[in-house]
């Protein structure tokens, strides 16, 4: 393949490939404890039969940030944590200090 047919299959707008990979490996330590919460919280909520929604509204949070949660991409807050917690009476904390 010439340089121009392969130029009339790349994409107009730039990569950012590398920018995320970097991001994820300044972020990794957190970015595994969020993602075992989402983890967590995926596999309560396949117990209850409980949807992003129905969780959101427990919540009183939008179903988009459930999402992002669940992709494991939240940086989470204590307050946020203790109302995952209450919601779907799993102890998240507790599991998480006994990983250290």
């Amino acid at each position: 393949m010439d340089k121009d047919a392969f130029r009339r299959y790349q994409s107009p707008t730039p990569s950012k490939w590398r920018e995320r990979a970097e991001w994820r490996q300044r972020n990794k330590s957190w970015l595994r404890h969020s993602q075992h919460i989402a983890m967590l919280m995926l596999d309560r909520m396949e117990e209850l039969n409980m949807t992003q929604k129905q969780l959101a509204a427990h919540m009183g949070c939008s179903q988009l940030y459930v999402s992002k949660v669940l992709k494991g991409q939240g940086n989470l807050s204590l307050e946020t944590i203790s109302k995952i917690e209450d919601c779907l009476e799993i102890p998240i904390l507790q599991k998480e200090f006994e990983l250290v």
